[in-house]
């Protein structure tokens, strides 16, 4: 087995643990939208980056609420979250000029949701090519930008665009 040493992605793994709570429910209620990379919200979700993102612009679209499933989520939540997800979309495509996209949830721990509790729409832009021998191969993503660039750039898109 090989191993690829990334130091840097210490200070996101060591900042969470089990006792902490959901991670959504921590970004929705602190203030320091930069520190959490809330990008935008909305009066029944909110607009996150991924901090393990697979691309640049990776992002998620979490309800305030504490919700395992879509069907105890409030209808007017998955409205304004499909909305959001439309407006999200457009600016990633003014932004990144992605070729496609990648765009779902994981509801529940066996089918891969990292924060089984709390629902989270994952949106993502692809490009053709963009899963090359680096990924396949050497198990290995490069990002283009560091997290604080994609947030300054998503967080001044959408203000500008909601204005």
């Amino acid at each position: 087995m090989d191993y690829l040493w990334s130091p840097w992605r210490y200070r996101y793994v060591s900042k969470a643990s089990p006792g902490d709570g959901c991670l959504f429910c921590r970004a929705a209620c602190s203030a320091n939208d930069r520190e959490n990379y809330v990008v935008w919200r909305a009066s029944k979700n909110f607009i996150i980056l991924n901090a393990f993102p697979y691309t640049s612009g990776h992002l998620m679209i979490a309800p305030y609420a504490h919700v395992a499933s879509l069907a105890e989520a409030d209808l007017e939540a998955l409205r304004e979250m499909a909305a959001l997800a439309q407006f999200a979309e457009s600016a990633l495509r003014r932004l990144y000029t992605p070729d496609g996209f990648n765009m779902g949830m994981n509801i529940g721990a066996s089918a891969g949701a990292g924060v089984a509790g709390h629902i989270h729409l994952h949106l993502l832009p692809r490009w053709s090519g963009d899963v090359n021998f680096m990924t396949t191969i050497g198990e290995t993503r490069v990002l283009p930008e560091t997290l604080e660039v994609t947030y300054e750039r998503l967080s001044r898109e959408f203000a500008e665009k909601s204005a």
